[in-house]
């Protein structure tokens, strides 16, 4: 049989040394271990042009990748140290350096299947004194066969196993004895050299595209699914609304009361007499706290921003007086004191006279506790505005009382898009009866959105204007009248300037939820002024539902119902109401509010 060539050595040599062919074995796999360890990213690989190695080389090369394998270089620069000494004839050091790496943690795919290219991976194979995960390991990435497979008789005599194909030699030049090698079979050789190991790395890229594939598909399934259920859902994510965390906010609320930290003419029915009495949670979510009571026989909701009285910053007031012993504090600087709360929440700049529903009234013997309590409730934007609305405005909820920072209001069922009309009829006076009262009852609300609108725009010192604009928060009475029940997202002109003009790059980063602005690129700021109104969110939010399809089947006529469709659309385009002049605005409020007038007189008609 004749001798087979031992395998070269295959260096990698540092960017100085390209191209140099005359170097030793020896010093080629010294360089290409330091090149390694030096960190090097860009790297260039050529065939030694030693001679045929002899047993010193080999062995030389072992110990070094061993070395290098036990030092503390990253995962990705120790495969190349163990690959360069392909003439691992020596078998005690160079299983050493193969086993390192295949069973180095940090190894990747990539790397364990360039160390299984050495030869010595293949009698680690069958090292029985090897872990089973590393044996395992050099199998899978080897391509390996059992013992009486192709290569038994080359491992009996002592040779590394053909589980690649055998390296072929490195093309050198032609010396004396040596004739040069043709090209053609050079490449050939080259080709059955790298076809094993391209293959296994090919299997492997494309085994590692199929799982991050899947895992993307995956990972892309679970995001849709939780964005539909939080579309669905919009609470989902919320803090839990349940009786037992109600029923202890509320006890803690009259430990507060009993304590003098607290009043209001709420407490006495709540914590000592039992006539305010509760029954469920609405809403608990961000600090916000909604929960339905009875207040003598009569639903209520009693509402607070946050859940503890101790978490709104105390009256700095009170703490100085308290520190220097006083009792008393002048009227007029507690009037400036909620002026400027009322100017920080809404914005306005408002008499004295105006903040008479926010007193306090006469002082009594829980005066300090009194003046906590205010204060806690003017932090709170809603109830600031609530309580200056209730007197002015129908379209928004009054005030019913107080106790501590929670504030009760009436109670009203709010919309929803599970309503087939958005809003609950069945408490409306009388109830809807048939798709004619349904199609009344929808163009009764419809009017009263309208004058909701024009009450907003016209009937204050500043425009109010409502940039969360959706049927829950709105609510209906027994008259079809609209209300805001909601107004956390409700602001007069000098607060939505204030909100409006900020930095921006687009005109997407000038919209605050329902309310949008322009940016200007020259500046980069966002326009001050609001290019949407109130009316163009209401036509395209509650209007296209009730009006984009035939309204009350057949109980309007076929022109009527185009005519509304067509006034709709007309409406909740931004380029009719908002960037054309304010006339062209108002004309599409005119056309709207008349179509439904007569839409009213036809079901009128036919009712009779």
């Amino acid at each position: 049989m004749a001798e087979e060539d031992p395998p070269l050595i295959f260096a990698e040599f540092s960017p100085r040394d390209r191209g140099v062919a005359d170097t030793s074995a020896e010093e080629a796999a010294k360089r290409s271990v330091l090149t390694v360890l030096s960190g090097e990213t860009k790297r260039t690989w050529s065939w030694c042009g030693a001679e045929r190695s002899s047993s010193k080389e080999p062995e030389v090369a072992a110990v070094l990748s061993t070395q290098a394998l036990a030092s503390p270089q990253p995962a990705r620069n120790l495969w190349g140290a163990a690959e360069h000494p392909l003439a691992f004839g020596t078998r005690g050091r160079s299983v050493t350096a193969a086993r390192s790496v295949l069973e180095l943690p940090g190894m990747s795919t990539v790397s364990r299947l360039r160390a299984a290219r050495l030869p010595a991976a293949a009698e680690l194979a069958n090292q029985s004194a090897v872990t089973p995960r590393s044996r395992l390991r050099s199998r899978r990435l080897r391509g390996w066969r059992p013992a009486d497979g192709p290569g038994a008789g080359s491992r009996a005599a002592g040779l590394p196993p053909p589980l690649a194909r055998p390296l072929p030699r490195a093309p050198s030049p032609a010396g004396p004895g040596r004739a040069a090698e043709p090209p053609r079979e050079r490449g050939a050789r080259a080709a059955g050299h790298g076809a094993e190991p391209a293959r296994a790395v090919r299997a492997a890229r494309a085994c590692g595209r199929g799982a991050l594939l899947a895992c993307a598909a995956w990972t892309a399934g679970w995001v849709l699914a939780a964005a539909l259920l939080l579309r669905a859902h919009p609470g989902v994510l919320s803090e839990r609304c349940t009786d037992e965390k109600s029923r202890r906010i509320l006890a803690a609320l009259c430990r507060d009361y009993e304590g003098g930290a607290l009043v209001g003419d709420l407490c006495e029915d709540l914590c000592v007499a039992g006539k305010l009495l509760y029954r469920r949670c609405l809403y608990y979510e961000s600090g916000k706290k909604v929960l339905q009571a009875d207040w003598r026989g009569r639903p209520v909701i009693l509402k607070s921003k946050e859940e503890a009285f101790s978490s709104f910053p105390p009256l700095g007031l009170l703490e100085d007086a308290a520190d220097e012993g006083a009792q008393d504090f002048p009227e007029a600087e507690l009037l400036l004191l909620v002026a400027g709360e009322v100017r920080n929440a809404l914005g306005l700049e408002l008499p004295g006279g105006s903040l008479r529903p926010l007193w306090p009234g006469g002082r009594g013997p829980r005066w300090r506790g009194q003046l906590a309590s205010l204060w806690s409730l003017l932090q709170q934007e809603e109830f600031v505005l609530f309580s200056l609305l209730q007197d002015l405005s129908r379209h928004a909820l009054p005030v019913l009382g107080s106790c501590g920072h929670f504030y009760a209001v009436e109670y009203l069922a709010a919309g929803s898009p599970r309503h087939r009309a958005l809003f609950p009829l069945e408490g409306a006076a009388g109830g809807p009866r048939g798709s004619r009262g349904q199609a009344k009852a929808v163009s009764d609300m419809a009017l009263s959105f309208l004058d909701m609108v024009s009450h907003f725009e016209d009937d204050f010192s500043h425009r109010l204007h409502l940039c969360d604009v959706k049927p829950e928060n709105f609510a209906i009475r027994s008259d079809y009248t609209v209300v805001a029940i909601d107004v956390d997202m409700a602001f007069f002109e000098p607060k939505m300037r204030e909100i409006l003009e900020q930095n921006c790059t687009g005109d997407e980063d000038c919209n605050f939820f329902d309310c949008f602005s322009k940016c200007d690129l020259r500046v980069n700021k966002c326009g001050a002024e609001r290019v949407n109104s109130n009316l163009q969110v209401i036509c395209d939010k509650i209007f296209r539902h009730w009006f984009s399809s035939s309204l009350g089947g057949s109980a309007l006529s076929f022109p009527r119902q185009r005519q509304l469709r067509d006034a709709v659309q007309e409406c909740a385009d931004p380029r009719s109401t908002a960037r054309g002049p304010p006339r062209a605005a108002r004309d599409v409020f005119r056309k709207l509010r008349h179509l439904l007038r007569a839409t009213q007189r036809e079901l009128q008609d036919a009712e009779e």
